[in-house]
């Protein structure tokens, strides 16, 4: 099986108290929409997002907005919101050793989800590259 991991962003739909909206459509930057028109593209049997907040999420999943990064937070805190993404991945049915997977997210999502007994087989296609080579690399292939 092939799954694609998206980051959330920090650019949001502003909506009102208890207001919700697909995951897809909560974050709004070009980064993101470029990162899931390419995750589309590659047409892998599931795409989720990585949110600070909710953790793991389909992309139709409801949420409302929200102000939280793991960038702002401790290596501790980091890896148990990790452990928490290692685990929904398995209770969505996903081997973590033979699945294969395509990371388009910053270092500081999926620094805690690869190796040894975590996700094994995996692509970082745009590792080490500033915003503005990521919206490149997306540009050039959707």
């Amino acid at each position: 099986m092939m799954i694609v991991l998206i980051s959330c962003v920090s650019q949001k739909q502003q909506l009102s108290d208890g207001q919700t909206v697909k995951a897809r459509d909560l974050y709004t930057s070009p980064l993101f929409k470029k990162s899931l028109a390419y995750a589309e593209k590659l047409n892998p049997d599931r795409i989720y997002i990585l949110s600070a907040k909710y953790g793991l999420l389909r992309p139709n999943d409801p949420v409302t907005t929200y102000d939280k990064t793991l960038k702002n937070m401790r290596a501790a805190e980091r890896k148990i919101w990790s452990e928490n993404i290692l685990d929904s991945l398995k209770d969505e049915g996903i081997n973590l050793k033979k699945d294969e997977f395509i990371i388009l997210a910053g270092q500081s999502y999926y620094q805690y989800l690869l190796g040894d007994g975590k996700i094994e087989k995996y692509e970082l296609p745009m590792c080490g590259l500033g915003i503005g080579k990521r919206l490149k690399f997306l540009n050039e292939r959707i």
